[in-house]
């Protein structure tokens, strides 16, 4: 088996490096095709108003100076257009892609791309418990549960224009509870975190918090899935189509 591996925190990032081990469990054949910077929060966006550079680093390991999205296009189109991958795995990403901050997410746009490739691509985020760790994230329960959660979906049939998101809660290894499947959540971002400061020449700026209150109607979403201690698995499809309003537009417009 083929495997891409991209993510949103850049090519030397350390979740990058615990995707690579993950990875190395399932195959030998692995590539590598990230971005040279970190991209968190950069969505599905493509780089349109500036060429975008490809840098080797050794066999089969490149960086992209772009997005998410721009790697794992360049990775299928240029890099590997010969020998296109059977499968995508994105991260794995410092901090948490849960609920509907997976719009904002390179993480899991880049197995987002994938999947509009018409490859099985997965998603692989560690959620941690504190603000401020930066580096010293762990990755302890993604590195040892990783391949144990992978395993079951490369066996599954590849539905066209989905994805796979699995997050890992912040826990020992042993005290991860298990594995749930669970929908996306959403948040309720009215009480969401914007910092004022002013810089040394006195004009103000805002920086966006990373604090999403949590807003769910039941208890069966990724979000008290990781909660509870589990590892979440959502699977996500690229159809953004409100069905049920389709019949009462067409109603409107005469259709």
């Amino acid at each position: 088996m083929r495997i891409l591996l991209t993510n949103d925190d850049g090519v030397n990032a350390p979740g990058l490096k615990v995707l690579e081990a993950i990875a190395r469990t399932i195959s030998d054949d692995i590539w590598i095709v990230a971005p040279a910077e970190e991209n968190s929060g950069a969505g599905h966006s493509l780089t349109l108003t500036k060429p975008v550079r490809i840098r080797q680093h050794g066999d089969k390991h490149y960086s992209v100076a772009g997005t998410p999205t721009d790697s794992v296009m360049l990775g299928i189109g240029v890099i590997m257009k010969d020998a296109k991958p059977d499968l995508i795995l994105s991260g794995v990403n410092r901090g948490a892609n849960l609920g509907d901050d997976i719009t904002y997410s390179g993480t899991v746009s880049a197995a987002m791309e994938g999947a509009l490739a018409g490859i099985r691509s997965i998603a692989l985020s560690q959620v941690y418990s504190k603000e401020g760790m930066a580096d010293a994230v762990p990755f302890s329960a993604a590195e040892a549960w990783g391949e144990r959660v992978l395993r079951p979906l490369l066996d599954m049939p590849n539905t066209p224009r989905t994805l796979t998101n699995i997050n890992f809660p912040p826990l020992l290894p042993q005290d991860v509870k298990g594995i749930k499947v669970a929908r996306q959540g959403f948040h309720d971002y009215s009480r969401g975190s914007i910092v004022k400061g002013t810089d040394p020449r006195g004009y103000d700026y805002y920086w966006f918090g990373l604090h999403g209150m949590l807003h769910t109607p039941g208890h069966d979403t990724d979000l008290e899935v990781i909660e509870d201690g589990y590892i979440a698995v959502t699977p996500l499809q690229l159809d953004l189509t409100h069905h049920e309003s389709l019949g009462t537009l067409q109603q409107r417009y005469g259709g």
